[in-house]
């Protein structure tokens, strides 16, 4: 019966719930009088005379003419804050000055005790109602919203608290508190728990999930923090971090899955802006590949750093369309006055490298442009080289012809002892730089290796995302394999700090920490989304994970250096390799016949010359390349010498 009241209430048009308000203040002030006379008098029977009658209507309807004139009947009662006390507490201040002032004017019988009793009757009863219908509306949907505990006591935790109780999806049902002093308190109506004891108050609390909103600032151990969570039979997720806020791309109570440097369990590396902010503020810079996942990270922090002008040189329309748009609007709403050019091109055409750094006068290139998923590359051996080596090869003597101050290369892990094409063409590709380095010293050309990137494109975390999401289950290729893990921003604040290091010729590696074994990282998600592993100790679980076998071309462990004896930095986390290089000479040699290889399409010819490079290069399969493999049956056969016999000048293909 209450509930059919409430929402026949609810139901109806603004205009008659405030006319339902006025009526009710009417009667409720009125009887606010009548009472505080009835106590003065001490009689319950007490009726006014004429005068009293009239100076009673009055004062109540000049009161509702008070409280229209401070916005109380605007308010929507079930969202009404603690701001309406302080208007219907002027209100009643107002109404009894008004009893005074009427009773006095018209010679009526007003006790001076009568206003003070009247005003506290009607404070009562006035805020007493609303803030009582505002409680059984919401508890009247409290219990249909699921039950969450929040990580984080500070700032962002309370706002996302205050945000979760005026929705519709959740609500907060506590705190858990890294800051001792928090502990066993209580903020608002909410308890803190420690962190120890986050098991204890999801069973008390009847939480269905944990949200985290850990101030960006507070000194976390991550590790620990993960370790902890992961163990937990709900599901862990995230809100936006401050700067996303601030920024206004997010809101306070935007939840989502764990961010991935939460998965990586620990502190993420942090750049010298004053270093890297020399090395590009007011110069003209241009990024290879910036549509693509690296890229267009290495465009959003080298735009905040206000570069005069940021080419975006990118081969797909899409990815460059998508990019421009992007920053653009970073740059128009953080005032940022940066010049920016989308160019469609690929690094694989020198002139038109050439003639966009000289149009726009680049001081600075940042290479992202590369073929980087192995099995495809595998599978695509002559577009693969042509992308990575000779790519890289167009672009940086494009950077040597136009008088460019700077060239970074992105690389990768797999370009150490590569057993893949896509590694190998990497290695070799750091080889070029290095020769042309020693060849010439007025472009400096530096090398970023770093190892798999969480959140890019073909990266594993999305992936089994989604595989968990589809019920399962998730495809591992090896139970062993491990893999070095960075987080896009973290890769492009490195290259940054790189390219603002490098002297001419020198590869950098970052100080990772630990490997992660891809099976456990899987595992690691299955519990944080609230769900288990199924295995055989378990049938009964969510999730199963499949080892489906190594591709092409992969290997089950990634290093970041071939030497054993890696040069400090001045950074702390930034390593600098001590590796072999070629002369000019035999990489020059070795791109002729590379390019005669690749134009008569002789993928075994391709193939042996990237091992004859010294990269490395130990292929664990036979050739994979499915042109070759469909359209040659002798792949066996020793290539024709003719190919690699040295050709003059490297072509565009």
């Amino acid at each position: 019966m209450r509930n059919s009241l409430i929402n026949g209430i609810l139901r109806l048009s603004r205009p008659q719930k405030r006319a339902i308000s006025v009526v009710t203040d009417f009667v409720l002030l009125s009887l606010a009088i009548w009472g505080a006379f009835a106590l003065r008098f001490e009689n319950a029977t007490w009726f006014p005379s004429d005068k009293q009658l009239w100076v009673s209507l009055a004062t109540v309807v000049v009161t509702i003419g008070a409280f229209v004139k401070l916005g109380l009947y605007r308010a929507v009662i079930r969202y009404i804050s603690e701001h309406a006390f302080l208007a219907i507490l002027v209100g009643v201040v107002f109404s009894s000055v008004t009893l005074i002032v009427l009773g006095f004017l018209f010679q009526t019988m007003v006790p001076r005790s009568v206003p003070v009793i009247y005003g506290a009757f009607a404070f009562v009863l006035v805020a007493g109602t609303r803030f009582g219908v505002r409680t059984m509306v919401r508890r009247r949907t409290y219990r249909s919203k699921d039950g969450v505990l929040i990580v984080g006591a500070g700032p962002k935790g309370m706002q996302l608290a205050s945000a979760l109780a005026q929705g519709v999806e959740y609500r907060p049902l506590g705190f858990v508190s890294m800051v001792e002093a928090n502990h066993k308190s209580m903020i608002g109506s909410l308890p803190v728990y420690a962190l120890n004891f986050i098991d204890k108050a999801i069973r008390e609390l009847g939480a269905s999930r944990v949200l985290m909103a850990i101030e960006d600032s507070e000194p976390v151990n991550r590790k620990e923090l993960m370790r902890i969570l992961e163990g937990l039979s709900v599901p862990v997720q995230t809100v936006p971090s401050m700067s996303e806020l601030v920024a206004g791309v997010a809101r306070i109570n935007d939840i989502r899955d764990l961010e991935i440097e939460d998965l990586l369990g620990r502190d993420p590396v942090r750049p010298d802006t004053a270093m890297v902010s020399q090395s590009l503020f007011g110069k003209s810079v241009l990024v290879t590949g910036a549509g693509g996942s690296i890229g267009s990270e290495l465009c959003r922090q080298i735009l905040r750093h206000k570069p005069s002008k940021l080419v975006l040189f990118e081969q797909s329309e899409f990815s460059l369309y998508a990019i421009e748009r992007e920053l653009q609007s970073i740059n128009q709403i953080e005032a940022l006055g940066v010049s920016l050019h989308a160019v469609l091109g690929s690094v694989i055409h020198r002139r038109r490298c050439e003639t966009v750094m000289r149009a726009f006068g680049v001081q600075a290139v940042y290479h992202a442009a590369a073929y980087k998923h192995v099995p495809l590359v595998e599978h695509n051996v002559i577009e693969g080289v042509q992308n990575n080596v000779f790519g890289t090869f167009h672009a940086a003597e494009a950077a040597i012809a136009t008088g460019v101050e700077r060239f970074v290369l992105i690389s990768t892990d797999k370009a150490v002892r590569p057993t893949n094409i896509m590694g190998a063409s990497k290695r070799m590709a750091e080889l070029v730089l290095q020769g042309l380095a020693q060849r010439q010293s007025d472009t400096v050309f530096s090398m970023v290796r770093f190892g798999n990137v969480l959140g890019s494109s073909g990266s594993v975390v999305p992936l089994f995302r989604d595989q968990i999401r589809d019920g399962g289950p998730v495809t591992v290729t090896h139970q062993d394999i491990i893999r070095y893990f960075m987080t896009i921003p973290e890769a492009s604040q490195l290259v940054l700090q790189a390219g603002s290091m490098g002297q001419g010729g020198e590869v950098f590696v970052l100080d990772m920490g630990e490997p992660v074994r891809i099976a456990d990282l899987a595992r690691k998600m299955i519990h944080l989304m609230g769900l288990e592993e199924r295995t055989e100790d378990n049938p009964d679980g969510d999730i199963e994970i499949v080892y489906t076998g190594l591709r092409p071309g992969e290997k089950l462990y990634e290093e970041l250096l071939i030497g054993d004896n890696p040069q400090g930095t001045a950074h702390p986390r930034i390593m600098m390799a001590r590796e072999v290089s070629l002369e000019w000479n035999e990489v020059e040699e070795l791109l002729g016949k590379l390019t005669r290889a690749s134009q008569a399409f002789d993928c075994g010819a391709v193939i042996h010359l990237l091992q004859e490079a010294r990269t490395g290069y130990a292929p664990n399969g036979e050739v994979a390349d499915l042109v070759w493999c469909s359209g040659n049956n002798n792949i066996g056969e020793k290539f024709d010498s003719k190919v690699l016999s040295f050709g003059s000048g490297f072509s565009d293909l």
